[in-house]
């Protein structure tokens, strides 16, 4: 009987063109992509997660149910969030003396994301916790910041598009609604002559 080294593994060499080599270098570049989305999702999570712990502090506890101009008024609020920071930015580059810009890539980043969220207010709406929905608003009020719960929370588009020109509309539909009133009127006495003149 043979004697067998305990402790040994023999190890043999991958071949760099073989298939087993193949094998071992997509599985690594699967590996490397899996762990690239998990921290997308991660941030992702994470930047949703501190829009929302901002959105809660701004709530008040005795009101039981928000109104669309109340979210718009909370938005706007929202937007205007880093309005201390670019001044003390302002304030830092303002001094004499001194070259150059400091925190000019901070600043573009702020720039970029008012200029981003603003664009989504003014256009399909900006994602916030739905407080209009009381049974939602509840919900987020309840919630403690824990990010595995987030998918609990209800979110709702809200856009200011309606909000200013709702009187406006509600009138431009009166108006619309004479004229085709109106209209009518006047198709019926065309379709009047028309007749009168085939019986002739």
């Amino acid at each position: 009987m043979p004697k067998v080294q305990k402790g040994k593994v023999s190890e043999k060499v991958v071949h760099p063109f073989s298939r087993k080599a193949a094998y071992l270098a997509r599985e690594e570049i699967r590996l490397k992509r899996k762990e690239r989305q998990k921290n997308d999702k991660a941030t992702r999570l994470s930047s949703i997660g501190e829009k929302l712990l901002w959105f809660q502090g701004q709530l008040d506890p005795a009101k039981m149910a928000y109104t669309k101009k109340d979210a718009c008024d909370i938005i706007e609020r929202y937007l205007q969030r880093f309005d201390s920071e670019l001044e003390q930015i302002e304030l830092t580059n303002g001094i004499k003396g001194r070259q150059g810009r400091l925190h000019g890539a901070r600043e573009a980043v702020i720039k970029q994301t008012i200029e981003r969220e603003r664009a989504q207010y003014e256009g399909i709406g900006l994602e916030i916790p739905d407080i209009i929905n009381a049974k939602h608003l509840k919900t987020f009020r309840e919630w403690t910041g824990d990010l595995k719960k987030l998918p609990n929370i209800k979110l709702r588009k809200v856009s200011n598009k309606g909000l200013d020109t709702k009187n406006e509309g509600q009138e431009n539909d009166e108006a619309e609604e004479e004229d085709n009133e109106d209209d009518d009127v006047a198709l019926d006495d065309e379709q009047l002559d028309e007749m009168v003149l085939m019986s002739d």
